[in-house]
């Protein structure tokens, strides 16, 4: 039995030693977020569609000004037979009509709109709008990724100390395992105590290898989202995480109403929609350009043309258009109650969000301070069992069961207090304070 235990520790102490020895790199969760910033795949994609929309605002914008083309024909023309009646009607000394074998042919032409139905001006609007929302989508993604920061930062916290605690609590219940042999062959306890002490430490590896596969799990998913190398070990300081005050507590809806990117979004498409309406409805009307051009041409030994300038008014207008058209027109309304219910479920959803938020930072605060009189009360229960056991007035039973509260107490303690923080955090992130509290702005 002692040469397993042995065995046994010397394996678990070699695991923990080999974690150790990787190399471990320590983030302020302020850091953590600014790097997710600057190289997670979603905050870039969401900025690559800020781009796009920004380069489709450009090109619609492009509209306004005048269509300028170029053209020109050189072509070789075959020795045709040609019969023009008005000689005939000449005298008969009439001269040979002269051979055409090129013809040269040169174009200017602009064309300036000028009423399209206000088409132009509404496509400008509906896309300012699109971009502006995009932009608005964009902010609310970094946010987002913020919070992915934040509960994996916690999450790690979390597992970082779990761990700790759990690898504290294993050195004491050895050591009562090594205390137990010596008492168990000596005859002072019955081997059952010496068996229940060892179960103990069983449970304790248990726990301890799900503690630590949780925190590489973890560990991995955050280092993913950085783009740090797979192998990079995370190590969270307490002063990174729990020195930590909170401020602006919000206790209502109010500021999310007004501080939430994704409503600012859908809102910024709703004023695009409405213009995508009045673009639908320039159908009606007809469009009206400034034309001017300018035609050079040559056909050998007939015409040559030079500086023959034109300007005037175009107009055009689809009579058959005015019939379809009211069905376009129906699409972009609809579209756009569309949006504006997707506004109306997203605010009566945020409203949810908040209140969900609120209660929770509420009830940890609660836990917290539940919890950190738990951890006096288990460590005095301990304490007296002990004292009973030593004297012989309590079992072996009494003083497993005050060890394993009195360690459930102090990992619910540590846990409570980063389970505030992330709560807070969830609070500022529904109300759209997030970007405040880290200078989202400025990125």
């Amino acid at each position: 039995m002692k040469v397993s235990q042995l065995i046994l520790f010397g394996i678990f102490f070699l695991g923990i030693s080999s974690i150790e020895a990787q190399e471990k790199t320590s983030l302020t969760l302020d850091e953590a977020i600014h790097l997710a910033w600057a190289k997670s795949n979603e905050v870039s994609l969401a900025n690559t569609k800020v781009d796009t929309k920004k380069h489709e605002l450009e090109s619609v914008k492009n509209n306004r000004y005048p269509d300028l083309k170029v053209s020109g024909q050189y072509q070789r023309l075959t020795n045709a037979s040609i019969d023009l009646k008005i000689n005939k009607n000449n005298s008969a000394t009439a001269e040979p009509l002269p051979i055409v074998n090129q013809l040269m042919l040169g174009q200017v032409n602009a064309s300036l709109p000028i009423f399209a139905g206000f088409k132009i001006q509404n496509s400008i609007k509906a896309y300012d709008n699109m971009h502006q929302a995009e932009t608005a989508a964009a902010l609310q993604t970094k946010e987002e990724v913020a919070m992915m920061v934040v509960n994996y930062y916690a999450s790690l916290y979390k597992a970082q100390q779990t761990v700790e605690l759990l690898k504290e609590n294993q050195k004491s219940a050895q050591q009562r395992v090594t205390d137990f042999l010596q008492l168990e062959k000596n005859g002072i306890i019955p081997r059952n105590d010496l068996l229940k002490a060892q179960l103990q430490v069983s449970k304790l590896q248990l726990s301890l290898d799900r503690a630590i596969s949780d925190l590489n799990i973890v560990n991995i998913e955050l280092v993913s989202l950085l783009k740090m190398d797979s192998k990079t070990k995370l190590e969270i300081k307490e002063s990174d995480f729990a020195d930590f005050q909170a401020s602006t507590i919000p206790t209502n809806d109010e500021l999310a109403l007004e501080n939430r990117k994704d409503l600012e979004s859908i809102r910024l498409q709703e004023k695009a929609s409405l213009a995508n309406v009045q673009i639908a409805r320039s159908g009606y009307y007809p469009s009206i350009s400034i034309i001017g051009g300018y035609t050079a041409l040559n056909l050998q030994n007939i015409i040559t043309v030079q500086n023959a300038i034109n300007i005037g008014v175009g107009i055009s207008y689809d009579l058959s258009g005015i019939l379809k058209n009211g069905s376009n027109v129906k699409i972009a309304e609809s579209k756009a109650l569309e949006i504006q219910n997707s506004e109306m479920m997203l605010t009566d959803d945020i409203k949810i969000q908040v209140q969900k938020a609120i209660e929770d930072y509420d009830l940890a605060l609660k836990q917290d301070v539940v919890y950190n009189q738990a951890v006096e009360q288990a460590s005095e229960n301990y304490r007296i069992i002990k004292d009973k056991y030593d004297n012989g007035l309590s079992d072996t039973n009494d003083l497993l069961e005050a060890d394993v509260e009195q360690l459930g107490s102090n990992i619910n303690k540590t846990l409570a207090r980063a389970n505030v923080i992330q709560k807070y955090y969830e609070l500022l992130s529904v109300s759209g304070q997030l970007n405040q509290t880290f200078n989202l702005s400025k990125i």
